[in-house]
């Protein structure tokens, strides 16, 4: 929590608590349904909060705006940005039934009014959204066909509308259909030793 806080100064009261309630939420969830390896579990705040957050260096949602996590897992990153970004709808969803059940409980533990979740696959979400964020759920190419209708054609934010994907390693050659992406490094941002390769791909529509 130190260190999310040192990166985080301005969070509120609630805001604090709610992130301090995920590790045992996601420590007694794990348990029964395993949505973080042991490893990760070891080191929650930088792997799961801090990265999660990382996509906040590169946007500030505004109130009101909607934002789609694919493959949200156990709730990563859109459970971190509901509490990030109280008054940005969140639609969280994964194909995968147990893990929105983890997704859900953690939502109504923490009184999240923001996040609505969902057993889907991308390809059947039809609303229109501001932005899809997701964390290494496929390769790119893979990827952009599943959600770039999804995205309202409209922009209210700094950067247009469209894709935030929290990647890690050499994406060269992944990237190379994909001549308008961005790669934001993590590294500039966190100073551990995780982050040494991690990057928020943003590519704009």
């Amino acid at each position: 929590m130190d260190e999310l806080l040192k990166h985080f100064p301005d969070l509120n009261t609630l805001q604090i608590g709610q992130f301090e309630q995920l590790e045992a939420l996601y420590g007694e969830w794990n348990t029964q349904i395993n949505v973080i390896s042991r490893k990760d579990m070891e080191q929650f705040y930088e792997r799961h909060l801090l990265h999660s957050l990382g996509i906040s260096k590169v946007i500030q949602f505004k109130d009101g705006s909607t934002v789609l996590d694919v493959g949200t897992g156990g709730g990563f990153p859109g459970i971190p940005l509901a509490i990030l970004f109280p008054n940005t709808q969140f639609n969280l969803i994964d194909s995968i039934g147990k893990k929105i059940k983890v997704v859900n409980a953690v939502q109504q533990a923490l009184g999240l009014t923001n996040v609505v979740a969902h057993q889907l696959r991308a390809e059947d979400f039809t609303k229109k959204v501001d932005f899809v964020v997701s964390r290494a759920v496929t390769k790119m190419e893979t990827f952009v066909p599943w959600v770039k209708s999804n995205l309202k054609s409209k922009h209210q934010h700094s950067i247009k509308n469209g894709i935030l994907y929290l990647k890690g390693g050499d994406l060269t050659e992944e990237l190379q259909p994909f001549p308008k992406a961005v790669c934001y490094e993590l590294k500039d941002y966190f100073g551990a030793a995780f982050f040494e390769t991690k990057k928020v791909v943003y590519l704009p529509f």
